[in-house]
């Protein structure tokens, strides 16, 4: 990605890379200032500039988001060895409608009342940058590992980038 591109451009990129990453890790600031990473379910529904989750409503997580909304999003898809770190601020919803468009039969595991559970909370992030990594793949990336370790010159190992959204 180039500093020429728009922020349209750069959000369908993200999108791009982020659509068939199942899980997220998403990072919150604790009341004691510590950074806490969990695993969230990432939500079947194209990346637009915001992300959606659903948590619980007594979870440290959304304890956390309703003090301390500013987060970090990463996706992690080393298939592919690419790698996205949005970073955002979280609002938590209340929105049946939203809730009825990412509901799954999955999350009745978390939630007992499944939809109608009032623990169940929609969590909406903005985000308002993100940094990229994106490498030449497997099969590509190990034959310029190859050559780098025989030529003693560096190998096109991909691109990093860093947008602001």
């Amino acid at each position: 990605m180039s500093d020429d591109l728009t922020r349209e451009q750069s959000i369908k990129h993200i999108a791009g890379i982020i659509k068939d990453v199942k899980f997220a890790m998403l990072t919150t600031v604790t009341d004691e200032g510590h950074m806490h990473a969990r695993p969230m379910t990432t939500q079947q529904v194209e990346f637009d500039g915001d992300l959606w989750f659903i948590g619980g409503k007594d979870t440290e997580g959304v304890h956390d988001m309703r003090q301390r909304p500013q987060v970090n999003v990463s996706y992690s898809n080393p298939d592919d060895s690419n790698y996205v770190s949005l970073t955002g601020t979280a609002e938590l919803v209340e929105d049946r409608a939203k809730l009825d468009e990412l509901w799954s039969d999955f999350y009745k595991t978390y939630f007992e009342g499944g939809k109608e559970d009032p623990n169940v909370q929609l969590i909406k992030i903005s985000a308002h940058g993100a940094e990229l990594w994106e490498g030449p793949g497997k099969i590509k990336g190990l034959y310029e590992m190859a050559k780098g370790a025989v030529t003693g010159k560096r190998g096109d190992m991909g691109n990093n980038e860093t947008v602001n959204l």
